[in-house]
């Protein structure tokens, strides 16, 4: 291995390391408790460390929002695959990223309420983005209904599911009653 191979793989883990103390600390104590300086101090490196991967807090965020995006497409994916019908797809997808937000509250705020500097719904919308939104359209599509175009119906039950998400940790739905909320939501939006 060459040195520069080797100081590529060290900047690759040291981003790595951010990224993950980033979330953690996040995790635990919310977003306002991630700044360089923390961050600086649990990694045991430099401020400048940090600064020479990211641009600053935003950018860690959208690193996290991205590293999200590709953990929620493999959990709505894996959810779906393992149902044998149009219904119970939808209805496994539902739950999983219902799931996938109460799991990862950090995380979701990253993908959906933060901003991370990410393009959304453009053409330069980054891969990790763009792969959340086909995992979901890959179910939803097929229940979307003659004459709906499947991408609007997608973009329609996402809100419908981030909404629930989003009411449900504020604590403006009563908790529990998830699964009833997605039957009620695949009965009346989906033709299945």
């Amino acid at each position: 291995m060459s040195v520069q191979e080797r100081k590529e793989r060290e900047r690759a883990g040291r981003q790595r390391l951010i990224v993950a103390t980033a979330r953690e600390l996040a995790e635990e104590q919310g977003w306002d408790a991630v700044t360089t300086r923390r961050l600086a101090e649990r990694i045991e490196y430099s401020q400048p460390v940090l600064y020479s991967h990211f641009r600053g807090k935003r950018e860690i965020i959208g690193a996290v929002a991205l590293e999200g995006a590709t953990e929620m497409a493999a959990a709505v994916r894996a959810a779906a695959s393992a149902a044998d019908t149009p219904r119970a797809r939808v209805t496994a997808l539902a739950l999983a990223y219902l799931d996938f937000a109460e799991r990862h509250p950090a995380v979701y705020d990253a993908m959906f309420q933060l901003d991370g500097g990410l393009a959304f719904a453009q053409e330069d919308t980054p891969g990790p983005l763009q792969d959340a939104f086909a995992a979901l359209l890959e179910s939803l599509g097929e229940v979307a209904g003659d004459g709906v175009h499947p991408a609007l119906f997608t973009e329609v039950f996402w809100a419908a599911l981030h909404g629930l998400a989003t009411l449900t940790r504020a604590g403006r739905l009563p908790p529990g009653d998830a699964e009833r909320r997605v039957e009620l939501l695949v009965d009346r939006l989906a033709i299945v």
